[in-house]
């Protein structure tokens, strides 16, 4: 092959433009036909690339599988968590609260005087509702006026 074409394939295989095919003529030039002088210096990277095919890594490879005892540290995250909850649970607890009797006697006296307002609030709604009830009546009415059929 022309060393003119092999020029070509090199410029092509440094800009990584080149097929596999144009590789293996590569390869096949530098490796076992007489090369140029001036294209001698690639002979050494071909002639890389031919040796590196043929080796194998002929060693067995140990590997060390260490198997982790994971239940212990379950049975430590359970420990902590009883721990926890026990101690949170007698530090949430609230005691007895104690009242005096005037705060006692206070706090009756503004139930005395909710339980008033929640009873006016009855009675006005109450009056609310006995008024939504002529609004049905009124309903009723307009329904036979215009004929509409009573849902």
């Amino acid at each position: 092959m022309g060393s003119i074409k092999i020029e070509q394939l090199i410029e092509k295989y440094l800009d990584a433009e080149t097929t596999l095919k144009e590789e293996a003529v590569l390869q096949d030039y530098f490796v076992n036909s007489k090369v140029a002088p001036h294209l001698e210096e690639y002979r050494a990277l071909f002639g890389y690339f031919a040796e590196s095919k043929n080796e194998r890594y002929t060693k067995t490879i140990q590997l060390k599988t260490q198997k982790k005892n994971w239940k212990w540290l379950s049975v430590a995250a359970s420990v902590v968590l009883l721990f926890s909850v026990y101690t949170g649970y007698n530090n949430i607890q609230p005691s007895e609260p104690e009242f005096s009797d005037a705060e006692i006697a206070e706090a009756q006296i503004a139930f005395e005087e909710l339980k008033g307002a929640f009873q006016i609030l009855s009675k006005n709604l109450d009056k609310g509702t006995a008024a939504i009830g002529y609004l049905g009546e009124y309903e009723t009415t307009t329904n036979k006026i215009f004929k509409q059929p009573v849902k």
